[in-house]
């Protein structure tokens, strides 16, 4: 399986981005970087999760532990240094393979993991319940970005920069989805 690991996120219908990268396994060592809380937080957010249909979940994020030494834009500069935390409610788990779990009050994420020899494919989809998302183009770059990062301590090399990844990323999934005539 040929997979571009810094491929850009797909639209397949409004409202929802999809990403396939693949990851060194096996897939129960890639399954623990989902839901254990300590090793998410390396390249994502920590915080508690119940396994089950149902479970209570809460992400904490703390950029500033992703990028330490790195100075964020103005604006995720509060962010960055004292964090913020997610309520969630995991909708579906089926270990090692299956992940789902709400996101925001409009929105799911879903990871699904599929080995293929020693090596795994995740195919991570997020997308609103209700349609069109406006926070797409940033949930976009996030997720670039993370996967990014999980890659790299998977595969045990250097992580890319943070903020200067996200914003990069940020402004090439704006100009990706914004209408035609918003393109200035």
């Amino acid at each position: 399986m040929n997979t571009d690991n810094q491929a850009p996120g797909q639209f397949p219908v409004p409202g929802e981005v999809r990403f396939v990268r693949l990851l060194p396994g096996p897939i129960e060592r890639v399954w623990t970087y989902l839901t254990d809380p300590e090793k998410r937080s390396r390249w994502f957010a920590g915080g508690p999760m119940e396994l089950k249909p149902g479970g209570k979940m809460q992400l904490q994020f703390r950029h500033r532990d992703l990028a330490p030494d790195e100075i964020p834009p103005a604006k995720y500069q509060e962010v960055h240094e004292t964090g913020f935390t997610m309520d969630l409610r995991v909708l579906r788990c089926e270990p090692p393979r299956l992940l789902t779990y709400t996101f925001d009050e409009e929105s799911e994420v879903t990871f699904e993991l599929t080995p293929i020899g020693d090596q795994v494919q995740l195919v991570l989809t997020h997308r609103c319940r209700g349609g069109d998302l406006p926070s797409l183009p940033n949930y976009s770059a996030g997720w670039h970005t993370h996967l990014a990062i999980l890659i790299a301590l998977l595969e045990g090399t250097p992580t890319p920069p943070f903020w200067a990844t996200h914003g990069r990323l940020h402004a090439e999934y704006h100009q990706k989805l914004s209408p035609p005539a918003a393109r200035v």
